[in-house]
């Protein structure tokens, strides 16, 4: 009897989810990032669950990977998963520079001359990607960063 709750419980959240992602008009996985600059990304989609970590760092982008009501379920730049309210999260596209210090050209090329040195962990907001470079703004600083040095939404 308790298997069968449970069976229904899980087939009743997938059918939830799906439906809800069909409402937002977006295919999932997509990217976003964060609203507030404090975030709780909690266990499970509801507040009656506990927080397992506590983000700091507004415009964060994010991975969300599963659309349950007003919850979404991410992933962050280290792949840690959890979910966030709807109204701690924003559509605008952002990326953070990974791995080792990024260069930001003038123009989207490596030929291009390079305007700053991006270490790791900046974050900046992207107004769009191609060819493999992304044109980024890290408050006010604005220039071309290849987007291998980057995790966001950058495709």
């Amino acid at each position: 009897m308790i298997q069968r709750l449970a069976l229904l419980f899980v087939a009743l959240l997938i059918a939830g989810a799906t439906g809800v992602a069909a409402q937002t008009g977006k295919p999932v996985p997509y990217w976003a990032s964060l609203a507030k600059g404090e975030a709780r990304m909690r266990v499970g989609p509801s507040q009656d669950y506990p927080a397992s970590w506590i983000y700091r760092r507004r415009d964060l982008p994010v991975k969300v990977i599963e659309v349950y009501a007003n919850w979404r379920k991410v992933e962050d730049p280290d792949g840690t998963q959890g979910w966030l309210h709807v109204r701690l999260l924003k559509d605008d596209p952002t990326a953070i520079v990974k791995g080792e210090i990024a260069a930001m050209h003038d123009g989207p090329s490596t030929d291009a001359r390079v305007l700053y040195r991006l270490e790791p962990g900046v974050v900046g907001r992207l107004s769009g990607c191609a060819n493999g470079w992304c044109a980024m703004d890290v408050k006010g600083a604005r220039g071309y960063v290849s987007a291998d040095d980057l995790w966001g939404a950058t495709d």
